[in-house]
């Protein structure tokens, strides 16, 4: 391992809007924090939302910084990739960002009920091999974890560069009759990148329009549902 990971990881360790569980907290078990995050975390009672691979955290910062009034959580496996966002958010000094370190494979060991209000999914891994469907953040088997603590109301954002993932997932979301508010495949294109929060930019994401690829854009809800297939 280098020597630049290894001082990112001993720094994360002092950043109090990190939490980096050990696999034994989590494995069949709840995290402490699960249905606490408001009183134990952001000391407020402020409704919250997810971003799943957040990666460097660039969203999850820019949401943070452009609603105060909300609270945010970034969640991603990679911690050399989340120091970026949590160093950030500390030198921002914004109290209402917080990071943790997980496989969302785990989520549901760390939200209870009506806990989360929204969640954006900002560019996720589309995984096109065959036979791996399973694994899209967008699958019947997560929108399954996810309702667990949606609250009722609650969206879900899908922004990507994969159209594949796109329509994936609009299948998805018409196989299980749910709630569909927005649909763009090209939100520049079609101008609807008119909030603050749907026109912020990624790396990744300027990288993708610089190459001339057509972002897309999904918001629907689960309605409560508890089973989901395709």
């Amino acid at each position: 391992m280098g020597k630049d990971k290894l001082r990112k990881f001993a720094e994360n360790l002092t950043f109090e809007n990190l939490i980096q569980p050990e696999f034994d907290d989590i494995f069949h078990r709840d995290h402490l924090l699960k249905g606490h995050w408001a009183e134990s975390f952001f000391k407020n009672t402020a409704p919250i939302t997810l971003e799943l691979g957040c990666g460097k955290g660039e969203y999850t910062v820019g949401l943070g910084s452009a609603a105060p009034e909300r609270n945010f959580i970034g969640i991603d496996i990679k911690g050399a990739r989340m120091w970026r966002g949590a160093k950030t958010a500390t030198e921002m000094g914004l109290r209402n960002v917080g990071f943790l370190r997980t496989r969302i494979e785990f989520i549901e060991s760390f939200f209870g009920p009506g806990e989360v209000s929204e969640i954006w999914i900002t560019f996720p891994d589309p995984q096109l091999k065959k036979g791996r469907e399973n694994k899209r953040l967008t699958s019947p088997l997560f929108l399954a974890r996810y309702v667990r603590f949606l609250s009722p109301g609650g969206v879900i954002h899908l922004k990507t560069d994969s159209r594949e993932l796109h329509d994936y997932t609009r299948r998805v979301i018409s196989a299980n009759d749910l709630p569909l508010v927005v649909a763009s495949t090209d939100i520049y294109g079609e101008s609807l990148a008119t909030t603050t929060a749907l026109a912020l930019k990624t790396t990744y994401e300027r990288r993708f329009l610089d190459e001339g690829k057509p972002i897309t854009y999904l918001r629907f809800g689960l309605a409560d549902r508890r089973d989901f297939g395709m």
